[in-house]
């Protein structure tokens, strides 16, 4: 039986590059993004003889939605092998002037999708007695930054739900990695005029993803700090 994965945020970006990364690998896939038109032209573009590729539009911002893309995989999969977290998005603004409930929205983006995410899923890992969790976390979970204001916080808090799972969940032989990433080339930063070269790639992110998992499980890597090789941005 193939190896089974969810992957957050899966259309775009990062996300993309991973769901291409694990099709090619051979596992069943279980994606979700907020608009069902991107997932079905990924879906058209990885599905291959071999694999099972589920996909479900999902904001997960709303814990709702989180909990019924949850059922909709647990539906057909008593359990997962492999969850990543990847889905967030980017504001930038300072704390002192920002607009009144950014911090509230992107913290409902950046950190209760994987909280309430990795609660739906880690039950039937405790189960089978294995596992792994990525979080995407970002160097913003390390380094305040102008204009970084409530996206600072809310990934700074996601690497504390990273370490706290880390620390839970190893009697039961489930890995935890927080993955901290800084400029990588995606749709967001294409619109900066920046050249391409200047970041890294999502495809180098997803490789060094499935390099992780495919370690010994008597390895965990618990966090990997990746920059562009000029410095952050």
């Amino acid at each position: 039986m193939n190896k089974r994965i969810v992957i957050t945020g899966a259309s775009k970006g990062i996300g993309k590059a991973l769901s291409i990364k694990f099709a090619a690998e051979g596992f069943d896939l279980a994606l979700c993004s907020r608009t069902l038109s991107d997932l079905e032209k990924l879906k058209s573009e990885i599905e291959h003889r071999g694999i099972e590729i589920k996909i479900f539009a999902c904001d997960v911002s709303k814990k709702e939605e989180v909990k019924k893309f949850s059922e909709y995989v647990l539906s057909n999969w008593n359990s997962v092998d492999l969850l990543i977290n990847n889905a967030g998005t980017f504001e930038p603004g300072q704390v002192y002037n920002e607009a009144e409930g950014t911090l509230e929205r992107l913290v409902e983006t950046n950190l209760y999708s994987a909280y309430y995410m990795s609660r739906n899923f880690i039950p039937g890992m405790v189960d089978q007695k294995s596992g792994h969790i990525f979080n995407m976390c970002s160097v913003a979970s390390i380094q305040a930054y102008p204009n970084g204001g409530s996206y600072s916080i809310s990934k700074y808090a996601m690497l504390g739900l990273s370490k706290a799972l880390r620390e839970e969940l190893k009697e039961f032989n489930i890995r935890v990695t927080s993955l901290i990433p800084g400029a990588t080339y995606t749709d967001s930063w294409a619109k900066s005029g920046l050249p391409e070269a200047r970041f890294m790639k999502a495809e180098d992110i997803a490789k060094v993803v499935c390099d992780i998992y495919h370690l010994s499980e008597n390895t965990v890597v618990e966090e990997i700090l990746l920059r562009p090789l000029a410095g952050d941005i």
